[in-house]
Order: structure tokens, then C-alpha cells, then sequence
């Protein structure tokens, strides 16, 4: 357990370098590394411990034949397992930054459905030639390896959604002190109240 857990911290955490340094352009200077280390620590904590029951769950399955038995497991893997996942990735993250259950729910709401069919498109393939030909012990090894990529992928979504969610919470801030910056004009003179309203209708 300590060794998957382990190995999927450094792969969500090197998928969000990837995403700051070969997507997003960044640079060393303007790295963040607060957010690569939320990426760690969700991949530690929280992202390779279910992973690696889950794995051991299917693992124990049985089934009249091998056809059977991986139509099964990608069925129960990314029909039953995944679309949790998918929502706690972007719930978790959100959490994390430190905002409230409420931005956790609007994240989700606007990346789930696209991610979730993208997750489709990439691991559904993944895991049958998982399940059909790699040896129980090395699957994680494999959704790992092409999980780099997809952390990548997920990384530079989330921080999408949170740079998306900044403006808004900008207007937000301004329109809360906008009460407390006529009231004070108010006390000052009315000339000020005035400029303080035609600064707000422009």
C-alpha cells in the first residue's frame, strides 16, 4: 500500500509539473508549487489508497471465462468507479485551495461531464488491454504510467476552472464594499455620493 500510495503522489505531482512547464509555459520562476503539492497530496492520500483496494477488489472477481471477466472489470471500472473518482479529483481540489463546499459543487458541475467522457476515451482502451494481458500485480504500474499524462491533463483543467472562478470572485468582493463606500461618501458630502454612484453605473 505505502509504495502505490507513494508512487501515485509523484505521478499526480510530476503530471502538474508537466501541465505548468509543457502546457501551460510557466517557467521555474512562476511555478506553483502549492498547487503541485496539493496534486501530491491528493495522490497520496487520497487518490492511491482507493485506487489500490479498488485494483485488489476486481482482482478478486471470478468469472466462467477471461473475455467475461475483463468486460466485467472495465465495466465496473469505469461505469461504477470513475465517475466518483472524477468528482472527487475536482471536490477534493477545490477543498483544498481552501474554498467551501459550495465552489466545490460549481467546480464540478462545470468540469465533470467533458472530463468525464475524455477519462472515457483514454482509459476505457487502457484498461481492457490492462485487464486482458498485464499481470494483476503490474496494473497499477500501467494505469500509472499513462496516468501521468492524464494527471497532466486534469491539473491544467482544474486550474482552468479555478482561474475562471477568480473574476467572479473579484466582482463579488467589489459589489460587498460598494454599500460601505457610498455610505461613507454619504457622510462626507453628497457630491461624494454622487461620484461614488456614477462610478458604479459606469
Amino acid at each position: 500500500m505505502l509504495t502505490q500510495c507513494a508512487t501515485s503522489a509523484v505521478l499526480f505531482g510530476s503530471g502538474d509539473i508537466v501541465a505548468q512547464q509543457l502546457f501551460e509555459k510557466k517557467g521555474i520562476q512562476n511555478h506553483d508549487f502549492m498547487r503541485t503539492a496539493r496534486l501530491a497530496f491528493y495522490g497520496g492520500a487520497i487518490f492511491g489508497p482507493l485506487l489500490t483496494k479498488w485494483l485488489q477488489f476486481l482482482d478478486r472477481l471470478r468469472f466462467s471465462t477471461p473475455t467475461k471477466g475483463v468486460i466485467y472489470r472495465v465495466y465496473l471500472d469505469q461505469g461504477v468507479s470513475t465517475p466518483m473518482v472524477v468528482g472527487m479529483f475536482f471536490g477534493s481540489l477545490t477543498l483544498l485551495e481552501g474554498k467551501t463546499f459550495i465552489a466545490a459543487k460549481e467546480r464540478i458541475q462545470e468540469a465533470y461531464a467533458p472530463t468525464l467522457l475524455r477519462n472515457w476515451g483514454v482509459f476505457i482502451p487502457t484498461q481492457i488491454v490492462n485487464f486482458a494481458i498485464v499481470p494483476p500485480h503490474l496494473r497499477f504500474v500501467t494505469v500509472g504510467v499513462v496516468s501521468l499524462f492524464w494527471n497532466a491533463y486534469l491539473s491544467a483543467v482544474n486550474a482552468q476552472k479555478q482561474a475562471d472562478g477568480a473574476p467572479d470572485a473579484a466582482v463579488a468582493l467589489e459589489d460587498a464594499k460598494a454599500p460601505e463606500a457610498l455610505a461613507s461618501a454619504v457622510a462626507a458630502s453628497p457630491s461624494s455620493a454622487a461620484a461614488v454612484l456614477g462610478d458604479k453605473a459606469a
